[in-house]
């Protein structure tokens, strides 16, 4: 089914749509980079309003939280450092407020940035509660530690946002300053610890210690790996001080367990963090003065990768455009010839085999042709459907090959048990001819019936397999005669009861398929129907042809179930040996098929299901006039009821001959006597020369006369039976 849009549209809208990512990408990149690197002449600005005040404000912090520190642990050898402390952060915080939420920075900053400012600002709001809690002395060092660092932790997450270095020198170099900041506020954090203990630390003190040296000395040597020589050598001189040295001894030695004295502590730690401090101010200075130079190139350079970059895209949307008007002809000549295979050859192909003609691969299918310097992929895959193309067509060849064998196998086989049936049927007429026993009569009867169906089974399997049912008629015959017919060869025929119906005839040309046609939907009808229901057969002309009615009083269908026979049987798909289902209705809808009748089930009234068949009008016709024959004088059957004569139900009445005119009817009620020779020429009365005249017996007894009118009404009906087997008019 054709999508609506053809192969170059899709070819197209392949190559156009990366393009215009690509172009798209491309002004994004480049307008990012320009816009990133102008970020960095706007450094200074982010610099003096937010940067300075925030690292600023962390100092003082760390100052005010040392101060609580001694408040916690009772130590406090200043008391006015507190409140000198909190006030010199007052006027921190405000100096950030208003160079943070100033035009000029706000301007200066990214939605990124103004958030992570945000956040600076609502941590510092909590300071009030948190120096409510060491005035109340309310804080366990470990918390007055967790409380000052959430606003130290806060300003940190602040600072990779405001670094706007799209150089990665640059951001390198600001990652590593933003590193060591946090090792000296972690350096901070350990100093305020032990102080807060006053050398009386619990367990969950020395934890937190534990895990703050753990991270300080982790982070340390990724700092230090960030950043250059010049910046980092001041570092690396601390670090290796002796001072250095001694405090980091100390600070193991207090995790493992040693007391430490806090005077002793303070010594050695307050000198380290004020170089520390000092070198992070320093290095804060000489990055901003390498800012704004590496902006200026960075611009050059983002203006200059942006021209190559267009010519770039337009050599490219230059070059795929071609290719792609190119690629998009090849397809559509592919595509031409691959839908002439699947709409045209192959089931041209699959038509000729239906029909039993030969089919000639090579020229049913021809290989494709692809224009010369065609892509190789595209070329290969030509190749293929010519391989595809050749497998199906040889395929189906073959597998209508198979089918016609099996077919013919089938209706070889069905041919065979119908010829053996036949000859059975003419075997049991003669064996019920010379038999007279009732009994035995009735049970070949019983046989013969069976043989009768399965002749008819055999006869469904050749319609199945292809072929046409061998029996012919002659003439017109009735239409109640054929559905009497076709009620006899059902196996409860008893229940059957096929209702007076106009008279008119059926083709004898269609009588076997009618016969059979009825058969099977009888069958089907006494087959779902309890034993002891009626299954009943009505019919009527109507403006169309002749309806018949086949109705059981069952348990009748589902919807889902009478649906699928009726579209079954409106439109017959080709048989297949798999589907053994329904091959009632499969050989029904055939038949249907074959002679335009229409086959309709629908719910009856008594809870079953009632067949209707429409035979058209084509296939009915007139019965024709009886000929009159003239009255022989010489010998009639008369039926003669005697006083004591009891016909048991369903029996014949007893028949004798009369001759006219040389006989007359008794006076009293003996059976009259038939004359032998009565009505013979004088010729034939003679004897023949050098013969002896052989006389019957004078009479024959009433259970004589019985058992040979028995006889006789059992040819009658094998007679009349024989006919229309074997197509008798």
């Amino acid at each position: 089914m054709a999508s609506g849009r053809s192969i170059r549209f899709k070819i197209s809208t392949l190559l156009v749509l990366p393009l215009v990512s690509l172009v798209g990408l491309w002004g994004f990149a480049a307008s990012t980079t320009s816009g990133e690197a102008l970020n960095l002449l706007k450094v200074d600005t982010i610099w003096t309003g937010v940067i300075s005040h925030a690292d600023f404000l962390v100092y003082t912090l760390e100052q005010e939280r040392l101060a609580s520190a001694e408040v916690i642990s009772g130590t406090v050898t200043d008391p006015a450092a507190l409140a000198t402390t909190r006030a010199k952060v007052d006027e921190v915080k405000k100096r950030l407020s208003d160079g943070g939420l100033s035009e000029k920075t706000q301007a200066a900053l990214t939605p990124e940035m103004q958030g992570r400012l945000k956040e600076v600002f609502a941590t510092v709001e909590r300071l009030p509660e948190i120096r409510k809690q060491v005035d109340n002395r309310r804080l366990s060092p470990g918390g007055l530690v967790t409380e000052y660092s959430s606003i130290s932790d806060a300003v940190h997450r602040l600072y990779p946002t405001l670094t706007l270095a799209t150089d990665v020198r640059l951001a390198q170099q600001a990652q590593g300053l933003i590193a060591a900041s946090e090792v000296r506020e972690l350096l901070d954090r350990e100093r305020a610890l032990i102080v807060a203990a006053n050398g009386k630390p619990s367990t969950a003190d020395m934890h937190m210690l534990a895990r703050i040296d753990g991270t300080r000395a982790y982070l340390f040597p990724k700092a230090m790996a960030n950043l250059d020589t010049e910046l980092r050598a001041p570092f690396e001189k601390i670090s290796n001080s002796v001072r250095w040295a001694a405090m980091e001894r100390t600070l193991d030695g207090y995790v493992s367990g040693r007391p430490v004295d806090p005077a002793v502590w303070r010594g050695m730690a307050d000198p380290v963090l004020k170089d520390y401090t000092q070198v992070i101010w320093d290095n804060g200075d000489r990055f901003l003065a390498r800012m704004e130079p590496a902006g200026i190139s960075i611009i050059v350079r983002a203006a200059v990768a942006g021209v190559l970059g267009l010519i770039a895209v337009a050599f490219s949307i230059f070059i795929s455009v071609r290719v792609g008007r190119r690629i998009s002809r090849e397809l559509a000549a592919l595509r031409r010839t691959a839908l002439d295979l699947a709409e045209i050859r192959l089931p041209n192909v699959v038509t000729k085999l239906r029909q039993g003609q030969s089919v000639d691969i090579q020229a049913e299918v021809p290989p494709i042709k692809m224009c010369d310097g065609a892509t190789s992929e595209i070329d290969d895959l030509a190749n293929a459907f010519d391989s595809v193309q050749y497998t199906a067509v040889d395929a189906a060849v073959e597998q209508a090959k198979l089918r016609q064998g099996v077919s013919e196998a089938l209706r070889n086989l069905a041919r065979r048990s119908q010829s053996l049936l036949q000859r059975q049927l003419k075997l049991l007429d003669e064996m019920q001819r010379e038999t007279e026993d009732p009994e035995a009569l009735s049970r070949l009867f019983r046989i013969d019936h069976l043989t009768t169906r399965m002749r008819r089974h055999a006869e469904g399997l050749v319609l199945l397999s292809g072929g046409s049912a061998g029996r012919r008629w002659r003439g017109v015959i009735p239409v109640e005669d054929v559905l009497s017919g076709a009620a006899a060869q059902v196996e409860e025929y008893t229940r059957v009861r096929v209702y007076p119906m106009p008279e008119c005839g059926v083709s004898g040309a269609a009588v076997a398929d009618l016969m059979h046609l009825f058969a099977e939907l009888i069958e089907n009808a006494a087959s779902f129907s309890s034993p002891g229901n009626e299954v009943s057969v009505r019919g009527e002309l109507v403006g169309r042809g002749f309806a018949v009615e086949v109705e059981d009083r069952g348990l009748g269908m589902s919807a889902e179930d009478r649906q699928a026979v009726n579209e079954q049987l409106a439109s017959p798909p080709e048989f297949e040996a798999s589907h053994t289902e329904r091959l009632g209705f499969a050989v029904v809808g055939m038949l249907a098929a074959r002679h335009g009748i229409t086959v309709t089930l629908k719910p009856s009234p008594y809870g079953g299901t009632t067949a209707i068949v429409l035979v058209p009008t084509g296939l009915i016709q007139a019965l024709p006039t009886p000929v009159r024959m003239p009255e022989l004088e010489s010998v009639s059957v008369s039926v003669v009821r005697t006083p004591e004569d009891t016909t048991a139900p369903g029996e014949l009445p007893r028949r004798t001959r009369t001759s006219k005119p040389n006989s007359e009817r008794s006076q009293d009620a003996q059976l009259p006597r038939r004359v032998r020779q009565a009505n013979l020429s004088q010729r034939l009365k003679e004897a023949p020369p050098e013969q002896t005249e052989v006389r019957s017996p004078a009479g024959r007894s009433p259970e004589e006369a019985r058992a040979l009118l028995s006889s006789l009404q059992s040819g009658w009906q094998r007679g009349r039976q024989d006919s229309d087997q074997d197509g008798g008019s």
